[in-house]
């Protein structure tokens, strides 16, 4: 495999990167295993572990492993729903959704929570590959679409 120079640029940059980080922890000579084994990552992992290291959560990683494994190990049926709405959801809305989920996915619920203004309000549910988007934003865009073709005679 044939690397360009701006390649070479670029993996010099990170391999300096990893090796003054090491050195400024205290735990030089890094341990280069390390990376060998994270080149197997497949993007879902290296997307958790960035937004553990963003949100200063990396001191988790060991129990991250545990639960993980335990998990995998009781070959968990838990289903993961991301759930998104303009505001904080209160106890009774997130036990409705939680409730809702569990019947339609005849499994336990794992919320994950979003709080994105921009929807303006209601929600957007996402699990399994699936997403329902009853949001006020989705709304307005279909009503939009709705009076475009309806009383203009094209897209908007």
């Amino acid at each position: 495999m044939r690397i360009r120079a701006v390649d070479k640029q670029k993996i010099e940059e990170y391999a300096r990167s990893l090796l003054d980080a090491a050195k400024g922890e205290g735990r030089a000579p890094l341990d280069v295993q390390q990376l060998r084994h994270a080149v197997k990552f497949s993007p879902e992992v290296l997307s958790v572990l960035a937004r553990m290291e963003s949100e200063s959560d990396s001191a988790l990683i060991t129990q991250v492993y545990e639960d993980l494994k335990t998990m995998l190990d009781s070959e968990d049926e838990t289903v993961t729903v991301d759930v998104t709405t303009a505001v904080p959801m209160n106890a009774e809305l997130r036990r409705k959704v939680r409730d809702k989920c569990a019947a339609d996915f005849d499994a336990p619920i794992f919320l994950v929570e979003h709080v994105e203004p921009k929807i303006l309000g209601g929600i957007i549910i996402e699990a399994k590959g699936h997403r329902r988007d009853a949001s006020i934003r989705a709304q307005l865009v279909n009503i939009r679409k709705t009076l475009s073709s309806s009383f203009m005679g094209g897209d908007a």
